[in-house]
């Protein structure tokens, strides 16, 4: 059985890992079978870039998938990365919920 992963597309997270540590961005997406996702502004690398249909060559910045287990999620209250869990509230809804402080998300 595979985990879920807790992080969601549009989050805030922070890099814990890799060239990036420390750095802030969004999640853009998420490969929930690779267990990576792709965040604004993070693990960028030059891409040669052939040109194409209505596209010119040159070299490109892109951003690349990082490994769900080098991201954590940036609770700006805390200003720190934090883990998140899960818990059914009153209204019998599944809830995501900050692990150290027990507020909801």
């Amino acid at each position: 059985m595979k985990n879920k992963i807790k992080l969601r597309k549009g989050d805030e997270v922070i890099v814990l890992a890799g060239k990036d540590k420390g750095k802030k961005g969004k999640i853009v997406r998420i490969f929930p079978d690779d267990r990576k996702a792709i965040v604004s502004d993070i693990n960028k690398v030059k891409k040669h870039q052939k040109p194409g249909n209505n596209e010119p060559g040159g070299i490109v910045e892109k951003e690349m998938p990082i490994q769900i287990s080098n991201l954590s999620y940036f609770d700006a209250k805390e200003n720190k990365g934090v883990r998140l869990g899960f818990k059914i509230d009153a209204k019998n809804k599944k809830v995501r919920i900050n692990k150290s402080s027990g507020k909801e998300i």
